[in-house]
């Protein structure tokens, strides 16, 4: 599977590694920037999705779909779909182009719109990756554990950067007997979840 990265899904990986390498020090607006995850964490987040028992899988906050492409290769593996939110409209209309530049397009769908207003729809979720703007954390995390199937895994980013801002929803994880978490000191710290 990262082996075997597809030409075209390669080429637009490097393009939005070099953008949002750009985005960080040219003074682009905060919200306009990608921000998305570092190249190992995209891998990571293949790795673990590919582990994850059978069920869709779900992305809060897709940006510009560069971690989408990650976890398109394992949907791919393992014959699952990659259901993807953004509220953002120009992150939106960016990501649909990486799905069309990348090919994943049968893989992976970008909704323009809050996970929490349509979290009531998913049951026997498989995978799911926050990547969101962290005042929203504790909801999604509220709203998508009760619908992880057993064994299913909740990744959140961001936990080690944004260590202040995530206490409380790093300390909410760790403490619900219904998973299984511990951070990952990797990228930006990842906090990883287990549904029990």
């Amino acid at each position: 599977m990262l082996r075997d990265v597809p030409a075209a899904m390669a080429a637009r990986m490097a393009e939005l590694e070099a953008r949002d390498a750009a985005d960080r020090t040219d003074g682009t607006a905060h919200l306009a920037r990608l921000r998305q995850v570092p190249r190992a964490t995209g891998e990571f987040l293949a790795l673990l999705c590919a582990a994850a028992p059978p069920g869709p899988a779900i992305e809060i906050g897709t940006s510009a779909g560069y971690s989408a492409m990650w976890l398109a290769l394992a949907c791919r593996e393992t014959k699952r779909q990659l259901t993807s939110y953004e509220v953002l409209a120009e992150k939106v209309e960016l990501a649909r182009e990486t799905l069309r530049l990348a090919e994943i397009e049968d893989v992976v769908e970008v909704v323009h719109g809050d996970f929490r207003d349509d979290a009531s729809r998913w049951r026997g979720v498989g995978f799911c990756f926050l990547d969101a703007e962290k005042d929203v954390y504790e909801d999604c995390y509220g709203l998508v554990v009760d619908a992880m199937a057993s064994g299913g895994l909740i990744v959140a980013d961001n936990v080690i950067s944004h260590a202040a801002e995530l206490e409380s929803f790093v300390a909410r994880v760790l403490a619900d007997e219904r998973v299984d978490a511990l951070v990952v000191p990797m990228g930006k710290g990842e906090l990883v979840a287990r549904r029990r």
